[in-house]
């Protein structure tokens, strides 16, 4: 039997398969796992010969290792969130049904060769941050089973916190896809709203859901958000986004002290403070900020008329059966029939002069650094006030999707008790890789303790795997191929602990190849006098000391040369030997790697 990682991080899979480790190996491992886990955990278990068909299957359309960026790599997917074949319970089992499509980001995650192994428990219709509302019974805290594992997504973030899955999908209206991830150690990614499509995903608040990633460290979100994003046109609220950067000394807003509810919680608000001090010693300015506004627009989401929201997503059966639901969510949906139109209009006014009050805030900052729980509690007294105190978990959350922003959630210590603690980071629309940049620097400042007086990480807490870049003799370097974010080498760039700075594009007299080798690459050469789109590529920044091995690990006819971009500037890039042209096929109308492959899938 294969031994897997304690932690299923995408670096361990990757670094296993190219032992030669086979994914049926590894997926027979996983499946073992999967019978001593969190018995709440699944709603759905697949059976190990699906899996291991499933894994067959991969070689038998990808047979190299990593030829995907995905390849191998086990998900599990929040029951609210379609399977083709599976069915779908959004945790009440009078409601299933089983689909014949997968949701689009089940879809493109399969697609890029990942493998599912089950459908995971939440609060039912994603109605609660807690995980105790589920007639599949309630999954635990990872570190003490005596707590709730933090909802709605439950199980997706306890399966990846227990090394039963490499990622899961959730989903977050109020902030499902964070408080899971604080209370279980692990990271969760929110993507901005309408990035990743949502069709295929049983609605809570249609117009504010977002689709989510659970991940042991930032970069593996990330690279799994990557490729579950893009527009879909089946989904009213997808949106054609654009990637925007935050600043390299980045202001960061923290609320001003009387805005810091705890609870009573002294060593939740212990670590919060570590966590701002951690942040300012990576070199960011703390700037307080009135939260106020903030605040009041995540009132809305339980207290305001978006609870009818909730009803319109299932209110043919509601009406029929509403015995079927849980007694606390059907005691919050009830609710939405003492609203009118007239209060559902009053709830978006009010909702839209909160928005213009946090102008005057976000323009004092580039990102928010806020508690992603500010209290965690034990099941039993969770069941014995199932509101407040759920409530209590959506302070700093709920307002994200009402203002658009991308959010990260990532650890941020222990208390002595041995509970987890995790902060977010919340930032403008489309700012998401921008943002994991730093998420990234402060997931790996919490595990190992730099630059503070006592390490915040139990003793058998695995760091991530993908290291923060080493502040100052960094060198950029501009990526045009399979290191793109979500690609099959970009791990090549995240394990050396680069780090995205933005997207660019070429000067316009390049042109762009797609070359004769396997697996197919991309080669850029320049064409003085010729006129192009540009070409798309992202710069990463690189520790000067890993820049090195980097370069020298480039194959043939691959190598670094200087590029002009279309601003002007100059920094090292890919290039490609002029030999290696007369056989390529030029496909510099397509504007980009990425581009290309979409363009040619579509055809196929």
């Amino acid at each position: 039997m294969t031994d897997l990682p304690t932690i299923l991080d995408f670096a361990s899979m990757r670094a296993l398969y190219a032992s030669g480790t086979s994914p049926a190996e590894v997926m027979e491992a996983v499946a073992l796992r999967m019978e001593s886990c969190d018995p709440a955990a699944f709603i759905l278990k697949r059976p190990k010969e699906a899996i291991l068909a499933e894994a067959r299957a991969l070689l038998d359309r990808a047979p190299e290792p990593n030829s995907l960026p995905l390849w191998g790599v086990p998900f599990a997917v929040k029951d609210n969130i379609d399977v083709a074949g599976l069915p779908t319970t959004a945790a009440c089992p009078d409601y299933a049904y089983t689909p014949t499509a997968d949701a689009t980001a089940v879809q493109r995650l399969k697609e890029a060769g990942a493998i599912l192994i089950g459908k995971t428990n939440l609060d039912q219709f994603a109605t609660g941050l807690n995980g105790t509302r589920s007639p599949y019974g309630a999954p635990r805290c990872v570190f003490d089973e005596a707590y709730v594992s933090g909802g709605s997504s439950s199980g997706s973030a306890v399966v990846v916190a227990a090394g039963i899955a490499a990622f899961a999908l959730g989903t977050d209206t109020a902030g499902s896809g964070r408080v899971p991830a604080a209370f279980n150690n692990i990271v969760g990614i929110k993507p901005s709203p309408g990035r990743v499509p949502t069709t295929g995903v049983v609605p809570a608040c249609r117009s504010i859901d977002v689709v989510t990633v659970f991940a042991p460290s930032v970069a593996d979100g990330i690279a799994a958000r990557a490729v579950a994003e893009g527009f879909e046109p089946a989904d009213a609220y997808a949106r054609r986004f654009a990637d925007h950067g935050l600043p390299q000394a980045l202001r960061i807003g923290v609320p001003e002290a009387s805005e810091r509810e705890f609870y009573g919680n002294e060593a939740y608000r212990a670590l919060y403070g570590a966590a701002i001090a951690r942040a300012e010693g990576l070199g960011a300015t703390i700037v307080p900020f009135d939260y106020r506004p903030f605040r009041e627009a995540a009132a809305l989401l339980y207290e305001g008329p978006w609870v009818a929201e909730r009803l319109a997503a299932i209110e043919a059966f509601f009406e029929d059966s509403p015995d079927s639901l849980d007694p606390t969510v059907r005691r919050i949906i009830e609710g939405a029939q003492t609203m009118s139109a007239a209060d559902a209009f009053r709830g978006a006014y009010r909702l839209e002069e909160l928005r213009r009050e946090a102008e005057a805030e976000w323009a004092k900052v580039d990102c928010l650094l806020l508690p992603t729980s500010p209290d965690i509690q034990t099941v039993e007294a969770m069941r014995a006030d199932p509101l407040a105190l759920n409530a209590r978990f959506g302070r700093f959350t709920n307002f994200a999707n009402f203002f658009g922003c991308a959010a990260i959630a990532v650890p941020a210590g222990f208390t002595p008790a041995g509970l987890p603690f995790g902060v977010q980071l919340v930032a403008p629309q489309d700012t998401d890789d921008a943002l994991g940049a730093f998420a990234n620097r402060m997931h790996v400042a919490a595990a190992t303790g730099a630059g503070l007086a006592r390490d915040f990480s139990p003793p058998d807490f695995a760091a991530p795997a993908v290291a923060a870049g080493a502040e100052g003799g960094a060198i950029e370097i501009a990526v045009v191929g399979a290191h793109l974010t979500g690609m099959a080498l970009n791990h090549e760039l995240t394990e050396r602990g680069a780090r995205l700075v933005r997207a660019a594009k070429t000067a316009p007299d390049y042109r762009f190849y797609a070359l004769d080798t396997t697996p197919e690459k991309p080669g850029l050469s320049r064409d003085p006098g010729f006129t192009g789109p540009g070409i798309a590529l992202e710069i990463w920044s690189m520790a000067a000391v890993e820049f090195a091995g980097f370069v020298a690990a480039i194959p043939a006819p691959l190598g670094i040369g200087k590029l002009t971009l279309d601003d002007g500037t100059s920094l090292p890039g890919f290039i490609c030997e002029p030999a290696a042209l007369v056989s390529a096929h030029e496909i510099t109308s397509s504007g980009g790697w990425k581009n290309y492959l979409g363009s040619r899938n579509s055809a196929a």
